[in-house]
């Protein structure tokens, strides 16, 4: 059995993205701008970490899968590969995590 993944989504997101919105709820999020994409997923955020501490685990999945969901169409809108992530999390990967939170330029 092939197990669907985040490279699977983020395909799907991509095939979406080039339907027509009157099809396409991804298509009709890309087209109202990266501004309202990144809303939207900072609202699944939101009910993602409600769900966390207050749901039940069933509502806590469906809740995750929507904020990959959007953060997948997020990273589309500023044309940005689930590769490139995965490249960046390879190389933090071989530090611990405080070695690597430490090395990061200070905002």
């Amino acid at each position: 059995m092939n197990k669907f993944t985040l490279a699977d989504l983020e395909q799907r997101v991509s095939e979406r993205a080039n339907a027509s919105a009157e099809e396409s709820y991804t298509r009709k999020l890309l087209d109202r701008g990266v501004a309202q994409c990144a809303k939207k997923l900072g609202e699944e955020a939101v009910e993602t970490v409600l769900a966390a501490v207050s749901e039940d685990r069933d509502h806590m999945i469906g809740e995750a899968a929507d904020l990959l969901y959007h953060l997948l169409v997020v990273l589309k809108a500023r044309d940005i590969s689930l590769a490139e992530v995965e490249a960046l999390l390879e190389t933090r990967a071989k530090k611990s995590g405080l070695e690597e939170k430490a090395a990061r330029p200070k905002e």
